[in-house]
């Protein structure tokens, strides 16, 4: 997150993840596997990207603004030593963008070297900016990380975790960090675990990451998942260790994770995330039938829900859609003419395919419905009968405030118009979203805990799980309908 923006607007018609961390120690050249790791999550975040290694006696660190494949050559690589390493991909933020804060974070404390890599989002970190800054304190970046790192070199415990514990104790929000100190690594999730955090074994080596997808690609064993609350403690002789100072709260991890963020081929609290977006396109078959001649995904995101919804309703799959992999993300598009244009770039119909058929598009959520928009248009003109409209996740109709880049509240379709107004908004003959009970069916629960709900939904529901002090008191309006 960015301090000073923390909303972002940028092309703005999908939800992105923020970032992906990944650590390991204990392995040889540690740097080579944490470049490894991070290139398998590169989908959670495609600008920055950088890794910290410690080689024994010092830190050492390399940044850089682009993929993983672009900034790590071997020659960096070769200036990264030692048998422990982390490491972070990012988005980067409009108007704080730049090699200050690409993670991981680094601090000489009065304990020594600090390093933080951290997905999520603090939400009370500008108003624990703004005591630390009044005491003293100097940032060196906009990232809501460094409030962490601030408050654990001002904490007065005797040693580096319970000062890493007090610091943890003041934050509001959802993170997952991955922290090194001289002797060792250290990882943890928020209290709630709503983003995501695994380890897994390689060799002798103990491995963190935002997926299982990156133990699969370094050939890691998945040993299990970090806790909601828990803090796991390895030094450099593999010895681990777990801590739970915040008691046991009900978890409430983020169900969009099965819907869009995570790798197909990852697991996510023991589900198949390739098995729950198939499911969830069963659920809505059964929930939203269409009469269709063929069922197309808006790839690639809308896939395995289309191949749900086909076999659940008998409909032919086709890929009435080809996307293009050629093209990047457009960061910032200046007027909608250039937004057409960046979809077609992206997407083209088949027309072969599509003329003169009653078709069902299936994707994964409608943001700002620009995207929705463009893509039916698309397939009228390439000769479509009619056009369905199925989303594979419930409206999205609240900003997200725990690491996810959302546009505020006014700019979400979902906010401003109930679903026949957004059918004509985007031109569809008909829209349905599955319903929140059949995302939960899909993720294997019978129905939404209306009382404690099992996941953080609050995008649909707007139900947040903790407290947003910076956004109650600094940004009200952005929780107030639009």
């Amino acid at each position: 997150m960015n301090l000073t923006h923390p909303f972002r607007d940028a092309d703005g018609d999908k939800l992105r993840e923020e970032c992906g961390v990944f650590g390991v120690i204990g392995a040889k050249d540690a740097a080579n596997v944490a470049a490894a790791g991070l290139h398998s999550l590169q989908h959670r975040g495609q600008e920055a990207v950088g890794i910290t290694s410690f080689s024994g006696t010092e830190f050492h660190s390399h940044r850089g603004l682009g993929h993983v494949a672009q900034v790590f050559s071997q020659k960096e690589l070769d200036t990264l030593p030692g048998t422990m390493a982390s490491g972070h991909v990012r988005y980067s933020t409009t108007g704080g963008s730049g090699l200050r804060n690409v993670q991981p974070l680094f601090a000489d404390l009065a304990a020594g070297g600090f390093s933080i890599a951290h997905n999520g989002n603090i939400s009370n970190a500008m108003t624990l900016k703004r005591d630390l800054v009044s005491k003293g304190s100097i940032f060196q970046s906009t990232s809501d990380t460094e409030v962490i790192i601030h408050l654990v070199a001002t904490s007065r415990y005797p040693t580096l975790l319970d000062r890493f514990i007090d610091a943890l104790r003041m934050v509001e929000g959802a993170y997952s960090l991955i922290c090194m100190t001289s002797e060792g690594m250290i990882a943890c999730r928020d209290p709630l675990g709503i983003r995501p955090l695994v380890m897994g074994r390689l060799g002798d080596a103990t491995v963190f990451a935002s997926e299982t997808v990156a133990l699969d690609v370094i050939g890691a064993e998945f040993t299990r998942a970090v806790e909601p609350g828990e803090l796991v403690q390895v030094d450099h002789k593999g010895t681990i260790s777990s801590h739970r100072p915040f008691g046991s709260p009900a978890p409430r991890p983020c169900i969009f994770e099965h819907v869009y963020f995570s790798r197909p081929d990852s697991v996510m609290d023991g589900r198949s995330v390739y098995g729950v977006r198939k499911q969830i396109g069963v659920e809505l078959a059964k929930e939203a039938p269409a009469p269709a001649d063929i069922v197309i995904p808006v790839p690639d995101s809308g896939v395995p829900a289309a191949i749900g919804y086909a076999q659940e309703s008998g409909i032919p799959f086709e890929l009435g859609i080809i996307r293009s992999h050629y093209v990047g993300r457009t960061f910032i598009q200046p007027g909608d003419a250039a937004r057409h244009a960046d979809v077609k770039r992206k997407h083209n119909a088949n027309r072969a395919l599509v003329e003169g058929k009653r078709i069902i598009l299936i994707d994964d959520s409608i943001v700002r419905g620009t995207t929705s928009l463009k893509i039916v248009e698309m397939m009228r003109d390439a000769g479509a009968a009619e056009v369905h409209m199925r989303i594979a996740s419930p409206p999205t109709s609240h900003s997200c405030f725990y690491g996810v880049d959302t546009p505020e509240r006014s700019k979400l379709l979902a906010a401003k118009m109930d679903i026949q107004a957004m059918a004509e908004f985007i031109k569809a003959d008909s829209l349905a979203f599955v319903s929140i009970d059949g995302l939960y069916r899909a993720v294997g629960e019978a129905k939404r805990n209306k009382k404690c709900p099992q996941f953080c939904d609050a995008c649909f529901s707007g139900e947040y799980p903790t407290k947003l002090t910076d956004f109650t008191e600094l940004r009200p309006q952005q929780l107030t309908a639009a």
